[in-house]
């Protein structure tokens, strides 16, 4: 293991330059040495280039991702076209059960994730995830939203992550662990994070592996495809030019 990753780690809108480094450097001191931020594909490079120098500055790594919130299957489809040569991590963020299964069964996608506690705008459930099983997509879940809430909103939540966390682990979908954090105070450290995962049946060492080995693997493997000498799934370019010569 190389480091705990939070890839999930959500700026202020609008938010200062203090407040972004704050988030960032409380992410360091919390132990993460990679931090994936969503993006939009859109963002301002001097924008991206300023959060890039606060991440080298706190010895981070920074993770691109970008967040979609398509609307129906149509728009899921449109953005993945324009979005995934351009992010390291694609996430969707389902609100319906048809985007939900377009977004498991797409290759394209990289996590599928639930912005509701209400378990009627959840949408992983066996079909979603047999298609995931098949399209290596993986479940993100944010464990911030445990920690803001209380109450009922708490209990119905956890009920709703408990079921999909025994759907994926069934079908052998990737689980991956993020904060989904815009607040300092609504971060805690990967093993916190682990012991809280308890709640809605997950062992110690099955949630380090969701917030280490599982999300840096991914990472590792888009960057591969993103680089220059990707070509197909599994293929690569292993020498170039004059190097080829005499081989």
């Amino acid at each position: 293991m190389k480091g705990f990753v939070d890839l999930h780690l959500l700026l202020p809108n609008r938010g200062a330059r203090g407040e972004i480094k704050g988030l960032i450097a409380r992410s360091a001191e919390l132990g993460y040495s990679f931090v994936g931020i969503p993006l939009s594909v859109d963002a301002a490079g001097s924008h991206v280039e300023d959060i890039e120098r606060i991440c080298i500055d706190n010895d981070v790594d920074l993770i691109r991702r970008v967040d979609l919130r398509p609307r129906d299957v149509r728009e899921l489809l449109r953005l993945l076209r324009v979005v995934r040569r351009r992010r390291e991590v694609v996430a969707v963020r389902c609100a319906s059960k048809s985007v939900a299964r377009q977004a498991a069964k797409d290759r394209r996608v990289d996590l599928i994730c639930f912005s509701s506690s209400d378990p009627g705008g959840r949408f992983f459930d066996s079909a979603v995830a047999e298609l995931a099983s098949n399209s290596s997509a993986g479940l993100e879940v944010d464990m911030a939203p445990l920690i803001a809430i209380d109450g009922f909103r708490r209990v119905r939540l956890i009920s709703s992550i408990r079921r999909e966390v025994a759907l994926a682990e069934k079908f052998g979908v990737p689980l991956v662990l993020s904060s989904g954090a815009f607040d300092r105070y609504l971060l805690r450290s990967a093993q916190d994070y682990a012991s809280l995962a308890y709640l809605f049946g997950l062992a110690h060492n099955e949630a380090v592996r969701a917030m280490s080995d599982t999300p840096l693997g991914l990472v590792e493997r888009n960057r591969r495809k993103l680089g220059p000498d990707y070509v197909a799934p599994g293929v690569y370019v292993v020498k170039r030019g004059k190097d080829c010569r005499g081989s």
